[in-house]
């Protein structure tokens, strides 16, 4: 019997209301010894998940790690699109075992986290395998994730594809929060962020609308 198609979503592709955000210690102490990633790039794609969360209106959870001791504060680039939000302050190398952490977890009560951080091998590793063994289904977000060395980064993640942990990337976190141009109330949105921290992308888009007046989806120009 032949399978029939329907124009619907898959089950395991995001939308803002069925997760949260878990942005783990995106420091200054943590960036220093990052060496897989520019940290251009790695501070690009933290702002681009950053802003496509909070404009999407998506549950996001900031987290460091001794913040006043030791390790810094958090990339504005992050808080500035969460200005009114609390920093959940941790001694744990795993996010996951903090109580303060879990509690806002439960409260948000999404059965899917989505994590980026650094660094990868260590600070998201562990939360994406506790939380995977207590049954939440896991993405992280590989290109806004580092490590002391490029083979650190790659082993952990490929760690965590194994036990069933979904990876995906900063661009795509974006565009599938959007997934179809035609949602106008979040064109301008998606667009706008991708001007500004989607790199060639970005550019495209920026080129098409200035030199043709070209949009997505049949859309009228957006503002710039």
């Amino acid at each position: 019997m032949p399978i029939k198609a329907t124009p619907t979503p898959g089950s395991t592709l995001i939308n803002p209301d069925d997760h949260v955000l878990i942005l783990i210690d995106f420091q200054s102490q943590m960036a220093f010894a990052t060496k897989s990633i520019d940290a251009v790039a790695l501070r690009n794609n933290a702002a681009l998940i950053s802003h496509a969360a909070a404009g999407f209106g998506v549950s996001t959870i900031l987290t460091t790690v001794a913040e006043k001791s030791f390790s810094g504060p958090m990339f504005s680039e992050i808080t500035e699109p969460f200005p009114q939000q609390a920093l959940l302050d941790r001694t744990s190398m795993n996010t996951w075992e903090d109580a303060a952490v879990i509690e806002r977890v439960n409260a948000i009560g999404k059965g899917r986290i989505v994590l980026a951080g650094l660094w990868t091998s260590v600070c998201i590793v562990g939360p994406a395998l506790s939380a995977l063994d207590q049954g939440f289904e896991v993405y992280v977000v590989t290109d806004a994730c580092g490590d002391v060395s490029e083979e650190a980064h790659e082993r952990a993640v490929e760690r965590m594809i194994q036990a069933g942990v979904r990876p995906m990337t900063s661009l795509q976190y974006l565009l599938e929060l959007q997934r179809d141009w035609a949602r106008a109330e979040t064109y301008d949105l998606t667009t706008g962020i991708a001007k500004k921290y989607g790199g060639a992308y970005g550019l495209g888009i920026i080129y098409a609308k200035t030199m043709f007046g070209a949009s997505e989806g049949g859309h009228a120009q957006a503002a710039e």
